[in-house]
């Protein structure tokens, strides 16, 4: 079934749907990893925005029902060069045709993915329509320049959890009772953490778990004294989609607790603090999509290669408090991957950790926050 992917600008990419007739904008972005497709349609962060990847070849191992990121797919679609429709591997279920189509989720193949990746490069990512149903590209291109973009929406929203829920056995339990009358579960796990909810990624639940915390997951509106009343020993903020700007809720709630305990944030959590600590952030080009992102850690001088998904970026620029200090740099274009404060238990990264391209290069990071949970209760 002929496609079309129609830039915002006029640009017009052919190419055919592997998924049935469809119509659907958003922004599009593109992601340099070679595997890891499930993960990433399941991702948050990727909310409002259609995924290209670079990697010609897609769909080969197909999907199983352990590496997901999430209760759904949350990209809008799926941009490839070339489905691959015969799939193999020992833990495979059904095929990542299936699994989008059984979630409504379009995909199109034939796609000239450098040609669009460069084009992205070059101009920034843009909003963009893909339609198997309407072929007038005038159409198209005032249908995605009419569309929503991504700076000052709050997409946060439309991927938090509704109600607060425990990390138990791999998978995420909604609380029966009201917070205000929530007890800690009695268990072998030294630490509380309550994580709030921007959109996170299973696997930080994971890893938050292997570290010895029990975790509360919370919806990004929990104010502050909701927080106060859990006392956790430590407070971790999350990935998520979109502008942190358009989520001044959540930069009013993290200011209230920094000081208060420690606080780990990682991709929007990070930009967030750097809000909350009175600086500014910034839309990125073209983001950084991958796992293959080499960081440095300022500190160590070591190089990590680490996985990201972000479009905005803290200006380090922006801040006056000489406690704040960069932790860590982007080794391609030099912008903040990670901040400290000098006096407060408080550090967040903008890549993600829990993700392990290294494979372990970025682990330390649940070690450096379960330890200053340790030091701060003593």
């Amino acid at each position: 079934m002929k496609s079309l992917v129609v830039l915002e600008d006029g640009t017009v990419f052919h190419g055919r749907s592997f998924t049935g007739p469809f119509e659907t904008t958003g922004e599009v972005v593109f992601n340099t990893s070679m595997t890891g497709y499930q993960e990433i349609l399941t991702d948050p962060s990727y909310c409002g925005q259609m995924v290209t990847m670079t990697y010609p070849l897609i769909g080969n191992y197909g999907v199983n029902d352990e590496d997901i990121e999430s209760d759904r797919i949350q990209a809008r679609a799926l941009i490839i060069k070339e489905y691959q429709q015969v799939f193999s591997n020992w833990r495979s279920k059904i095929s990542l045709m299936d699994y989008l189509s059984e979630n409504h989720i379009p995909g199109i193949e034939g796609i000239d993915t450098r040609a669009l990746t460069k084009h992205i490069r070059l101009q920034g990512a843009m909003k963009a329509i893909i339609s198997t149903e309407d072929m007038d590209q005038r159409s198209l291109v005032e249908k995605a320049r009419q569309s929503q973009g991504m700076i000052g929406i709050d997409l946060v929203k439309e991927v938090t959890c509704k109600r607060p829920m425990l990390w138990r056995n791999n998978r995420p339990v909604e609380l029966k009772e009201e917070l205000d009358g929530f007890k800690w579960p009695d268990s072998d796990k030294k630490r509380r953490v309550v994580a709030i909810d921007y959109g996170i990624k299973y696997n930080i639940l994971r890893s938050l778990e292997k570290k010895g915390c029990d975790i509360l997951l919370v919806p990004a509106n929990t104010d502050s004294e909701t927080i106060d009343m859990l006392n956790p020993h430590g407070l971790f903020l999350s990935n998520g989609p979109g502008d942190p700007a358009a989520v001044p809720y959540a930069v009013d709630v993290i200011r209230r607790q920094i000081g208060k305990r420690p606080i780990f944030g990682i991709c929007l959590g990070h930009q967030l603090i750097g809000l909350a600590l009175g600086g500014k952030t910034f839309k990125l080009k073209f983001g950084h999509r991958g796992g293959n992102q080499p960081v440095k850690d300022l500190s160590t001088g070591k190089v990590e290669i680490t996985s990201q998904n972000h479009g905005f970026c803290v200006d380090m620029e922006s801040f006056t408090d000489p406690d704040i200090e960069l932790s860590h740099i982007n080794l391609n274009d030099k912008t903040v991957e990670g901040l400290n404060h000098k006096r407060l238990p408080l550090f967040s990264v903008q890549y993600h950790p829990e993700a392990s391209p290294g494979p372990h290069d970025a682990g330390y990071l649940f070690d450096r926050f379960t330890e200053m949970m340790d030091r701060f209760r003593n």
